[in-house]
C-alpha cells in the first residue's frame, strides 16, 4: 500500500512538472511573438517612411515668371551665346525699363544664391529646389523682394565676375506667382533681360545620351545643369508655350537652336 502512495506521488509530481512546461512553453511562445509582431510593425513604419518618394509635379509644370507680354524675345536654353555653353536660357524685353517683375514659377524652397558685380552693376542670381524634383534658377535679377532681399543680404559681398552660389542657412519658401524681384538686367545700358533655367532632376536630360553631346562636355558627369537642363518651354500651358515659341529668338547668332527645344 505504501508503494502504491509512493507511486502515485511520483506520477503527481510528474504531472505537475508537465502541466507547468506547458504553461511556460505556451506563454514563451505568446510573449516571443508578440515580441516579434512588434519588431515587424515599427520596421515597416520606419521603412515606408525612410522611403518616401518625392511629391508629384504640377501639370502644366510652370507659370510663366513673367508678364509675356513685355516678352520680346526668348534665349532658348542649351546653347552657345557670347562663346560659352549655356544650359540656361532667358526672357528679353527690349524697349522695356528694367522695371520687370520676376516670380516664381512653381512652389519651391530658396537654396543658394550669388551677388556678384558685372559690368559695374551688382547682379543677383538664385537657386530654388521644389518637393518634386525640378529645380532653377533666376539670374541678373537686379532689385529684389524684400523678404528675398533680407535673405540675400546673408550672402558674401558681391565681387567682380565671381558668382560662385552659397548654400543658405535659413531656406526660405515661395508659392507660385510670390514676387521675386522687381527689376532685372542691367540699368546703365537699360539692358531688360533675365536669365531663367530649369533642372529636372528626376532623370537626365535625353541630349546627355547623346554622342556628340558627350563630347562637347567632357564634364557632363560632373556638371548637374548640363546633365539635367531641360526645354523650359515645353514647361508651360500649350498657349503659353505656342506664344513664347512664335517670339523672335533673343541671340542672332544662334537663333532658335537648342540641345533640349526640338
Amino acid at each position: 500500500m505504501k508503494r502504491n502512495q509512493t507511486g502515485f506521488a511520483h506520477f503527481a509530481i510528474v504531472l505537475v512538472l508537465m502541466v507547468i512546461a506547458v504553461v511556460v512553453g505556451v506563454g514563451y511562445y505568446v510573449l516571443s511573438k508578440n515580441r516579434d509582431s512588434s519588431q515587424s510593425s515599427q520596421s515597416a513604419s520606419y521603412n515606408r517612411n525612410e522611403s518616401g518618394s518625392s511629391t508629384d509635379c504640377p501639370d502644366p509644370l510652370l507659370v510663366p515668371p513673367v508678364d509675356t507680354e513685355k516678352v520680346t524675345s526668348i534665349l532658348y536654353p542649351g546653347q552657345t551665346r557670347g562663346g560659352q555653353y549655356k544650359p540656361h536660357g532667358g526672357f528679353r524685353m527690349d524697349g522695356s525699363s528694367n522695371a520687370v517683375e520676376v516670380k516664381a514659377p512653381m512652389d519651391a524652397k530658396l537654396v543658394a544664391g550669388s551677388r556678384y558685380i558685372e559690368q559695374g552693376e551688382q547682379q543677383v542670381l538664385l537657386d530654388f529646389q521644389t518637393s518634386c524634383g525640378v529645380n532653377f534658377r533666376f539670374d541678373h535679377l537686379l532689385t529684389l523682394s524684400p523678404e528675398i532681399q533680407a535673405v540675400v543680404d546673408t550672402l558674401p559681398p558681391a565681387k567682380p565676375d565671381d558668382s560662385r552660389t552659397t548654400n543658405f542657412d535659413e531656406q526660405i519658401s515661395v508659392k507660385t506667382g510670390d514676387v521675386i524681384a522687381t527689376a532685372v538686367g542691367f540699368a546703365k545700358t537699360n539692358n531688360a533681360a533675365f536669365d531663367f533655367g530649369v533642372y529636372d532632376t528626376r532623370q537626365p536630360n535625353s541630349a546627355s545620351k547623346d554622342s556628340k553631346y558627350k563630347a562637347a562636355h567632357p564634364d557632363l558627369d560632373n556638371n548637374e545643369q548640363l546633365k539635367y537642363a531641360v526645354c523650359w518651354l515645353d514647361l508651360f500651358s500649350p498657349a503659353i508655350a505656342n506664344t513664347l515659341k512664335a517670339l523672335p529668338a533673343g541671340d542672332q547668332a544662334s537663333g532658335k537652336s537648342s540641345d533640349y527645344c526640338i
